[in-house]
């Protein structure tokens, strides 16, 4: 059964890869219970059915991936998207939440009607092959990047933005967190290259049981104040009867004060964030599972597309912003998995985590963040098969990895590669190589920057 459905030995795997992988992913990917309510309750939004919904999305969007495209892809409500929900949409612009998730789930419709026309596939097909790379690439320094902030190694810096910590100004929080990370990282690095199957997830639960010897041991002392949690999992029932409170709200939305315009900006803008976003994920995660054919495009796209347009819209009803495809996705790739298999353990682990959020939310940013730096050192290989003789080809793809860790955004990386691979090949003559979508895609980046 398992075998036909995601086709296992097709796929050079087995379904204890597949398993272990799914597991690897959701453990990367499960600081999002934690602060996904956390940042929509600034919203006004109750947080325990925040985290209900954010369990169900997850669940909903990860179990379509699998079962639509037999990617090992997941989805969640995805970070930068909900900061924009919660601080700018209902924040700065003064917008009810239930206004924000109607936008959200008016975008999901777009998407889907977007996906079954083929113009998402289209965009995907249209980036050439070494922005794809580049993109890759990008994401792999972006979610380094991620987990170094995660882990406390780099911390803002009021002369230079960004600083490595200091270990002994803060060492029972901020430091023992880094130290932790970087033996993690030791670990993880050190199985990987014996072969051990594992070796990501291995690191993880490594670095959390270390975690939790030195809180044992007062060697890491508790802080809530400046966000540093207890270690240890508590056990806690969960209040299934709140997610009532955010249930079908998006279809109770006043409008009161809101324009129609300011509304479609504000739909937009989710809309184009979310859609390069996951474009961006698919390409750069199915480049390093070398998922793509001899032309460079991903089979099934559509079935991934359209499982996550589904996902977003059914966020939205249940209460969450913006449901997407996970970089994090990437942790499970480097693990090994290659078919549908893990997303649907990653699915199922989100859906337990329903009745054991407590202990899920528990796991420290510092015992996520070995992997995801370590999986940034296996995304950021692909740089290497970009052809830098070519320099018309590689620059774009360059500013594209430059720009995400940066701007903090994989979108946002894809734009500057775009637009730069457009105008360099326009002014040195190479017209030929640029198809009319990309364009199109340039002029609507150019246009985002002047009107968003």
């Amino acid at each position: 059964m398992i075998e036909k459905l995601f086709k296992l030995k097709q796929n050079k795997t087995d379904v204890k890869t597949e398993v272990l992988a799914g597991v690897t992913t959701f453990m990367t990917m499960a600081y999002i219970l934690a602060v996904n309510p956390t940042m929509l309750s600034a919203s006004g939004m109750d947080a325990t059915a925040v985290l209900m919904a954010t369990c169900l999305a997850s669940f909903i969007g990860t179990a379509a991936m699998a079962l639509m495209a037999n990617y090992p892809f997941a989805l969640a409500p995805g970070m930068g998207l909900n900061a924009y929900f919660a601080y700018t949409v209902c924040g700065a612009m003064g917008y009810d939440w239930r206004v924000a998730l109607l936008a959200v789930f008016a975008e999901g419709i777009i998407f889907i009607i977007l996906s079954l026309t083929n113009v998402r596939e289209a965009v995907f097909n249209a980036i050439p092959s070494a922005l794809k790379k580049g993109v890759s690439a990008g994401i792999g320094l972006f979610i380094a990047f991620v987990g170094l902030q995660g882990a406390h190694i780099i911390v803002n810096s009021d002369s230079t933005l960004l600083t490595y910590v200091s270990f002994t100004e803060n060492f029972h929080t901020e430091g023992i967190c880094a130290l932790l990370a970087l033996i993690g990282l030791m670990i993880t690095a050190v199985l990987y290259i014996r072969n051990v199957k594992g070796s990501i997830l291995i690191g993880i639960v490594a670095t959390w049981i270390l975690g939790m010897l030195c809180q044992a041991a007062g060697i890491y002392t508790v802080d809530e104040g400046y966000g540093f949690y207890s270690l240890y999992p508590t056990f806690a029932l969960t209040d299934f009867s709140a997610l009532g409170q955010t249930f079908g709200q998006c279809f109770k939305a006043d409008f009161t004060g809101v324009s129609i315009p300011n509304f479609i900006v504000v739909l937009l803008s989710f809309l184009f964030v979310d859609m390069f976003d996951t474009i961006g994920t698919l390409v750069g995660v199915a480049t390093k599972a070398d998922m793509l054919d001899k032309n460079e495009k991903l089979p099934r796209i559509r079935q991934a597309l359209l499982a996550d347009a589904i996902a977003t819209s059914a966020g939205a009803v249940l209460g969450t912003s913006t449901t997407t495809t996970f970089v994090e996705s990437s942790a499970g790739v480097g693990a090994g998995a290659r078919t549908g298999l893990a997303s649907m353990t990653t699915g199922i682990l989100f859906l337990a985590a329903i009745f054991f959020a407590p202990i899920f939310t528990a796991i420290p940013g510092f015992a996520t963040a070995p992997a995801l730096i370590f999986v940034g050192f296996l995304m950021v290989s692909a740089i290497l098969k970009v052809n830098f003789d070519d320099a018309s080809e590689a620059v774009p793809a360059y500013l594209c990895m430059l720009a995400m860790p940066l701007a903090y955004s994989i979108s946002e990386g894809i734009a500057i590669g775009v637009i730069s691979y457009v105008v360099i090949h326009v002014c040195t003559g190479k017209v030929k190589k640029i198809t009319p979508l990309m364009y199109v895609l340039a002029v609507l980046f150019v246009c985002k920057y002047i009107f968003l």
